[in-house]
């Protein structure tokens, strides 16, 4: 059985350094599950951010419905191993795969800017530079932050074979 401790500083390591893009679930006017692929970068404390345009639908559905679905998933760790598969052998390890269940709140022109002038800055920092760089006007005419907080966080591949983790939710009232 692998240390809570552990699992969770590993699962954050692999969302913040590997895993790259996330799938985001949020609901239609219908009550419909919608999903799409997009950035979201995870804070220590689990919350998650996002810029997104402000055309997206998901600005509406989250005003309408703030229940979302961040996932982050990636190749098995290399030390993964599936030795006693429950109910089929596909032959496979275990993927690492993050759940994160929460409540969105979509953010305010000041927040969106920090929220997209620190993310630009630490990834240009990094070399990542393909990105228009965008000015504070053009920020807050044409895009939205999104800032979700983690109801429930469930890890899998990040223990012995298919073991998951429920990991414990962090104090964000001050939020």
């Amino acid at each position: 059985m692998a240390d809570l401790t552990d699992v969770e500083r590993a699962a954050r390591e692999f969302v913040q350094r590997e895993a790259g893009f996330a799938q985001v679930v949020t609901f239609d006017r219908t009550g419909e599950a919608v999903g799409r692929t997009t950035s979201a970068f995870l804070a220590d404390d689990w919350t998650v951010e996002m810029v997104q345009r402000r055309v997206h639908r998901r600005n509406a559905q989250l005003e309408r419905d703030p229940r979302v679905l961040v996932t982050w998933a990636g190749a098995p760790s290399p030390d993964s191993v599936n030795d006693s598969p429950w109910t089929f052998d596909l032959g496979l390890t275990i993927p690492r795969v993050v759940f994160l269940r929460g409540t969105a709140r979509l953010l305010d022109a000041d927040e969106t800017w920090d929220v997209y002038h620190r993310h630009t800055e630490r990834l240009r920092a990094a070399g990542h530079e393909k990105a228009p760089r965008r000015g504070r006007a053009e920020i807050d005419a044409t895009m939205r932050g999104v800032r979700v907080t983690p109801i429930r966080i469930r890890v899998e591949g990040f223990g012995e074979g298919a073991q998951a983790f429920d990991l414990p939710t962090h104090d964000h009232s001050s939020q």
